[in-house]
């Protein structure tokens, strides 16, 4: 592979407010300092984690800003990497935004999200005869509205973008939200059946496939694990089918064998934020697969940069390059 990655999808400008704690209904809590902006969502924080891995990896950006200080603010962070390539983004209406609400003692956060125009982000967006990538992922399914819409051959319009890129001899992967409700078994499948990497979370994972991950104490069901990625894998996922949680890394690869990684014990006060690290497992297993590597490699690579963006309160600013990278989680296996 030599043409580079393609990360399409949610873009997102986080407003970060550091909190005391969450509060009951009715009750209230402290906002701790000032609030701090950064770029979110799957394009932001993806394209950015993989041109910090590797400075010299083509990326291309696809997605939709506003005609707004928000996207002005969004680009000029992307083109801060030389990089990434930002012709693609098309600027329409006003930019998504979230407010991100992080505990300072618990590092749990929540997210409260204004769709805005990445929700209008569509297949029409992309310039295929001048898209240049070996993988393009698309992230996240439940929040971009028009690629969740149905299409009457493929189920979802993201479907149908899917299999497009893999007629041009494009990988595909794809990275689902965590959100509430019964959407994600009915707008995530058709999807599946044309992505060759899918890299979820435990709770994403288990909305996807109805495999129980979590028990009544939100605690990791191990056991599950490999049905569950088999139930991923029986719904399209050609490559890797993967999921991530703070115990692991835990995937299926091409043959069908099982990986597992365990996960980083992190020095006390080491993490800062939790709100990109998913992103980042992301970016770390997707720079395997363009790099070649194995499926255990990459979730190794995947937890590594993980470690990197709990550094960090935001979502990106932790990221090393692939060498840091690896000797982060040399120094703390």
């Amino acid at each position: 592979m030599n043409k580079g990655i393609a990360v399409a999808g949610t873009t997102v400008l986080d407003i970060l407010y550091p909190i005391g704690g969450f509060p009951k209904p009715g009750e209230l809590t402290n906002i701790l300092g000032d609030p701090q902006r950064s770029t979110g969502g799957c394009l932001c924080n993806d394209i950015m984690d993989l041109a910090a891995l590797d400075p010299s990896l083509p990326l291309t950006a696809l997605g939709r800003v506003g005609v707004d200080e928000a996207g002005d603010f969004t680009l000029r962070r992307l083109q801060a990497y030389p990089n990434i390539d930002t012709r693609q983004i098309v600027r329409a209406g006003t930019t998504s935004f979230t407010l991100v609400m992080a505990d300072e003692h618990t590092k749990q956060r929540s997210f409260y999200y204004c769709k805005g125009a990445s929700a209008d982000f569509c297949e029409a967006d992309i310039r295929w005869d001048a898209l240049e990538a070996d993988i393009l992922h698309v992230g996240y399914i439940l929040l971009l509205d028009a690629l969740d819409a149905p299409d009457e051959e493929y189920g979802t319009k993201l479907a149908r973008l899917l299999c497009a890129a893999q007629r041009r001899g494009i990988k595909t992967s794809v990275d689902v939200v965590t959100a509430p409700g019964e959407r994600s078994c009915c707008i995530v499948p058709p999807a599946l059946k044309y992505a060759d990497y899918c890299v979820v979370n435990e709770a994403e994972a288990q909305a996807i496939t109805g495999v129980e991950l979590l028990d009544g104490e939100g605690r990791l069901i191990r056991k599950n694990l490999p049905s569950a990625l088999r139930a991923m894998k029986d719904m399209g996922v050609s490559d890797w089918a993967v999921i991530h949680c703070p115990e692991g890394g835990f995937g299926l690869d091409e043959r069908g064998e099982y990986a597992e990684v365990p996960g980083l014990t992190l020095p006390e006060g080491y993490i800062k934020g939790s709100v990109g690290a998913g992103d980042a497992f992301c970016s770390g297993v997707l720079y395997a697969a363009w790099k070649g590597q194995g499926l255990t490699q990459a979730i190794e690579l995947g937890t590594a940069a993980a470690a990197c963006s709990l550094s960090r309160p935001d979502a990106t600013s932790g990221m090393r390059d692939f060498a840091g990278a690896m000797a982060l989680y040399r120094e703390l296996r």
